[in-house]
């Protein structure tokens, strides 16, 4: 095995008079710390351990590339959750509209769907992204693919990485880290990184899935006739004995083995709490959110002739196969006759959830450094010169832009106070 050093880079030397700093990860966060350091004049060196860069980004876009979220900030933010206040001056320094002029400075213009959520033009990433590499190498940002991070060296701040050409040392005057989540490895996101910062005693929130599927143990009946079919204009919640959550409107789909889809990755958070509470966790479905409880008792009381049941219900109140289906998954035959029982459950529906689908299959994920381990720079105690950003840090957010907000905006922060961290040296 090879092992080479380098005092700055792969490349040619930095000048001394020139601070240098090192990025760790070519995602949202990584790119955004890159730009930010190098418009100051420092040089940029960012590694990766993918053949490219930005490939979750890439993949994140293919069904329309959601950049951010339009709605009053009040409540953007509170999409955050527990970590909404160690966000939110981060968020406020660099929000949904800075977000948009950023992409306008690219040549990508946005607008804003009829849900809220921003998209550009085109609802493509891929020409963001080329626009944005393009800037960057313009201002000297250098990458290096392929090459792995694997800790630190032998000598004081010298980062390891493991290269095709074998293990390359490096060191620079600060570090920043945007190595992203643990889901879809195979873009690069594994989580890897984790036990060597726990090495150096860094406290790291376990990583869990989010904005993911759920597991539901289906009658072989439903899950043979309506895996793959969606379940459309239902309102739903977690149920939670403390907390009444307001219903929220939308859909999903029935798979094999469960359920996934934007109305379940919405409520992700609260039922995978709900499963690492219990064991197990409770989606209140409302099957007819348009019709009243009292309607839906009044149309399933009324006399039904010759009519089957699931017939009397598809004419009365519009209920298709698959949400009768539904309703005997969790009533018996008897309880399927009792009119107060019946309309009951259409109105408040109780869904058994297991377990959540495996962190590889989740959009992103709970979890990661914690922030109490940081500075008020986002700098980690335990390394000093050492920033992180984006995914790695314990928050999540719900898919609509909010991610990907929070990941642009935790990498200039990050490169803001590496900036600050290299004045004051």
């Amino acid at each position: 095995m090879s092992i080479r050093s380098a005092p700055h880079s792969t490349t040619s030397a930095t000048p001394a008079s020139k601070p240098h700093v090192i990025v760790i990860g070519g995602g949202p966060a990584g790119l955004m710390a890159a730009e930010t350091l190098s418009q100051q004049g420092v040089q940029v060196d960012l590694y990766d351990a993918m053949p490219s860069v930005g490939r979750k980004f890439l993949l994140a876009g293919k069904g329309g590339m959601n950049l951010t979220h339009s709605e009053e900030f009040s409540a953007f933010i509170q999409r955050y959750g527990s970590r909404a206040a160690d966000l939110q001056p981060l968020l406020e320094a660099f929000d949904a509209q800075a977000l948009r002029a950023w992409a306008q400075g690219l040549g990508v213009e946005t607008f804003v769907g009829s849900s809220g959520r921003v998209f550009p033009v085109d609802m493509k990433a891929a020409p963001l992204l080329r626009a944005w590499l393009h800037r960057l190498r313009e201002q000297g940002v250098r990458f290096h693919m392929r090459h792995r991070w694997t800790g630190w060296g032998e000598a004081p701040q010298t980062l390891r990485f493991q290269t095709p050409e074998g293990v390359l040392n490096v060191s620079a005057d600060a570090v920043i880290l945007a190595l992203g989540g643990a889901s879809w490895a195979r873009l690069g996101s594994d989580g890897a990184w984790v036990p060597l910062l726990q090495q150096r005693g860094v406290d790291i929130a376990t990583l869990q899935p989010a904005n993911c599927g759920f597991d539901v143990p289906w009658t072989d009946f439903l899950k043979n006739k309506f895996a793959g079919q969606p379940l459309l204009t239902v309102a739903a919640r977690a149920q939670d004995a403390d907390v009444r959550s307001s219903m929220r409107k939308g859909q999903f789909v029935i798979t094999a083995g469960g359920v996934e889809g934007s109305l379940i990755y919405a409520l992700s958070a609260a039922l995978r709490e709900q499963i690492n509470r219990r064991g197990h966790a409770v989606l209140e479905l409302d099957l007819l959110p348009d019709k009243s409880a009292d309607r839906v008792l009044s149309e399933v009381s009324a006399g039904r002739g010759s009519r089957s049941l699931s017939s009397h219900l598809q004419s009365k109140l519009g209920l298709d196969a698959l949400k009768i289906a539904l309703l005997h998954e969790v009533l018996s035959k008897e309880q399927m006759q009792q009119a107060d029982v019946l309309a009951a459950t259409i109105k408040q529906l109780p869904l058994r959830l297991i377990s959540p689908r495996p962190i590889d299959e989740a959009i992103s994920t709970a979890g990661g450094v914690r922030f109490e381990v940081l500075d008020a720079s986002a700098m980690l105690r335990a390394c000093p010169g050492v920033f992180c950003a984006g995914e790695m840090l314990d928050w999540e957010a719900p898919t609509g832009g909010y991610l990907l907000t929070a990941c642009f905006a935790s990498g200039r922060h990050a490169a803001q106070a590496a900036m600050q961290y290299l004045d004051a040296r």
